[in-house]
């Protein structure tokens, strides 16, 4: 894997020089474009109870940014191919980067609350649940350039498959299209985040910080990085059924939220056809919500799965990514589960004698 290990060569100064360069541009222009594009405001309350106001212009972004890009791309301003050179200089960047913001974040809450929080527990969770800079909810923020960060080195890797061999693999052009589409549906349904757990529940720190600006484009990406030189061809009939696996698991990850959002805002919509079934109209029990607690996250564990079923079986490398996922949202769904029977009390317990699994009915 030759062409690979081109981007993970030691960084020299100017390579690190160049990579602040092109963050700083990148989340400057996504700072300013958060502020000036239109998009309509919705409110929704942190974990301390505070009400924000956010705007929704995320989809537009990331469309534009697409759209710049690709303009610089086939005008040679441009080669997405940069992305993938600078690999290593761009991800010690966003570690300094993080590491920055979240120490700032700190001293600057820590200044205004005077709350008697230990130092490693304010820097990793955060002291403050929604700060702000300049009208910009920093939260809410933070997932375009981790995002909009991850599909651009996704691209980046097709760009130096293409420059390197002359065409795409169909296990690339899988992988782009399953991702593009998934970043799209997140800001096409970008006010569904006002109401999940980071928004609502965790503070500002460490944790989301580095999360955000490094985690999610440098890791998630992992599987478009084996695929620039996988050295092995997908079948049609696999790249159907890994589709197939994709669909369904798009299905139920965004099918359960929608039905959980659209009970939230109107306790008397149809759900499958059918009148939303609920305890005390506070928990539903119609559709997904009926046969698991957190179908959500088996669904979006499935979408992953086949970002690395892509690259076939030559090597585990790329199941790393599901791996984590599943960890995460397991571990996860257990503190939802917690938090939920200290909000709701005999209610969850009524709930759970109902649906008694948690993300894969009859198993778990």
């Amino acid at each position: 894997m030759s062409e690979v290990t081109v981007g993970l060569s030691v960084p020299t100064v100017g390579s690190l020089l160049d990579s602040a360069f092109m963050l700083g541009f990148f989340l400057a222009a996504l700072f300013v474009g958060s502020r000036i594009v239109p998009g309509r405001q919705i409110d929704g309350y942190d974990v301390e109870g505070n009400l924000h106001s956010y705007r929704f212009n995320g989809l537009a972004l990331f469309v534009l940014c697409l759209g710049v890009i690709g303009i610089a791309q086939f005008s040679d301003w441009f080669s997405l191919s940069t992305l993938h050179t600078h690999f290593v200089s761009l991800f010690i960047v966003a570690n300094v980067f993080a590491f920055t913001m979240s120490s700032w974040l700190y001293i600057a809450s820590r200044s205004q609350k005077r709350q008697s929080i230990s130092f490693w527990r304010g820097m990793f969770f955060g002291v403050d649940a929604g700060p702000t800079w300049l009208g910009v909810h920093l939260k809410f923020f933070s997932y375009r350039p981790s995002l909009i960060g991850l599909a651009l080195l996704n691209l980046s890797f097709a760009t130096v498959q293409y420059e390197t061999q002359g065409e795409l693999s169909l296990a690339m052009m899988l992988y782009q299209g399953f991702t593009l589409f998934y970043v799209f549906n997140y800001f096409q349904f970008e006010h569904g985040m006002v109401h999940t757990w980071d928004m609502v529940s965790e503070r500002f720190g460490w944790m989301l910080i580095w999360g955000d600006y490094v985690l999610v484009p440098f890791f998630y990406c992992l599987v478009g990085w084996w695929l620039v030189d996988p050295g092995f061809d997908l079948s049609p009939l696999a790249a159907v059924v890994i589709t197939l696996l994709y669909g369904f698991g798009f299905w139920l990850f965004r099918g359960a939220n929608q039905q959980k959002h659209h009970f939230k805002r109107d306790p008397n919509r149809k759900i499958w056809g059918h009148p939303a079934k609920s305890l005390d109209g506070r928990l539903l029990l119609s559709g997904f919500w009926g046969i698991g607690r957190h179908l959500n996250y088996t669904g979006e564990i499935l979408i992953y799965l086949s970002f690395a079923l892509t690259a076939g079986f030559s090597s585990w490398v790329p199941y790393l990514l599901p791996a984590w996922l599943a960890t995460l949202l397991i571990h996860r769904s257990r503190r939802d589960d917690n938090r939920c029977r200290a909000k709701y009390g005999e209610l969850w317990q009524r709930y759970t004698q109902k649906v008694r699994y948690s993300m894969v009915p009859f198993i778990y």
